[in-house]
């Protein structure tokens, strides 16, 4: 189905406390040459003990309507990915609702993970291209802060927190969405986990109950060798390459993941868009993230094709093709 709808807005937010990697050498053995060789991150925001997602989530969205002029009276749905909301319910998305004080919307958090916020475009397109809404407010938030377990060396000098937003609406004329991919790998969820009511996955007793458990290399291997795969597949179905390709926003976990898979790609480091340097891995924010840097550096112009890549925690990914044309 020829899509009907277009991203015409993006706003983030980032928590002003910051955590250096100096403030890792005092707290776990280690050091900023050994963090920056293997992970590109130099630093990452961290919410006070009183902000949480729906609070990240209210300033990106408030950011997205003020920076691009935007009325949010109107948005008919609330979709939020997020791992790390407040409450198991109400959800996020309610709870915005109510903060911003729409209306008329329905209100809805995906569980995706670093793949969520694409996963949130996605719906969003298919719910505006079907006809049911018009408006739809997309948000990748998360305060990973809350649940990394800061004795673990390999894993808490990866993780920050913040949001960022985008509004997605019907244009039948001039739409900007152009093919997806997606895949899962369930039976690799041992690998990246936060326990909930249960602590055994598929019979086997799970790590640190609550807190953030990551096998670092065993996600490291499956996201280089199969992320190149998604990304040629999704190019193929929408009959380009990648030279036709822009900018390429993948999942922003470490950097020395993201040169592999470039490298894997054949494409250019230099049109490679991340956050993870100055915000760390924000899981489901990363991409809205690295694309509002990138429009605050005026590096993406009106009309530029944009690849958009989210994988981990499932493990799933989920992969967008789409145009930059907010003023079309």
């Amino acid at each position: 189905m020829e899509s009907k709808a277009r991203v015409t807005a993006i706003g983030t937010y980032i928590p002003e406390k910051v955590l250096t990697n100096a403030d890792f050498e005092r707290m776990v053995e280690t050091s900023d040459e050994w963090i920056v060789q293997r992970t590109g991150i130099k630093e990452r925001r961290i919410a006070r003990e009183d902000e949480f997602v729906t609070d990240l989530c209210e300033q990106a969205a408030l950011n997205l309507a003020k920076n691009f002029n935007k009325s949010l009276e109107d948005v008919d749905m609330i979709l939020v990915a997020s791992v790390t909301g407040e409450y198991k319910f109400p959800s996020v998305s309610s709870q915005l609702q109510a903060r911003l004080g729409l209306k008329n919307t329905g209100a809805l958090d995906l569980g995706g993970a670093c793949a969520g916020f694409v996963y949130g475009l996605h719906m969003a397109n298919g719910l505006i291209t079907a006809g049911l809404h018009k408006k739809i407010l997309v948000l990748g938030a998360e305060t990973l802060s809350k649940i990394t377990d800061y004795t673990d060396r390999t894993s808490c000098i990866l993780f920050g927190d913040g949001a960022g937003a985008a509004l997605v609406e019907y244009d039948a004329e001039n739409p900007g969405f152009f093919s997806y991919h997606m895949g899962t790998k369930g039976e690799g969820g041992r690998h990246l986990y936060q326990t909930g009511v249960s602590t055994t996955m598929n019979g086997e007793e799970l790590a640190n109950p609550g807190k953030l458990v990551q096998n670092g290399r065993e996600v490291y291997k499956w996201a280089v060798s199969g992320v190149p795969k998604g990304v040629k597949k999704l190019v193929e179905s929408a009959n380009l390459t990648m030279d036709d390709i822009d900018w390429f926003i993948p999942h922003s976990a470490n950097m020395r993941m993201v040169e592999s898979i470039c490298d894997r790609l054949d494409y250019p480091i230099d049109k490679t868009l991340t956050s993870m340097a100055y915000a760390g891995n924000t899981s489901s924010a990363t991409i809205p993230l690295a694309f509002d840097f990138a429009l605050q550096e005026n590096k993406v112009k009106n009309g530029d094709t944009i690849l958009l890549y989210g994988f981990g925690g499932g493990l799933t990914e989920c992969g967008l093709i789409i145009k930059w044309d907010p003023e079309a």
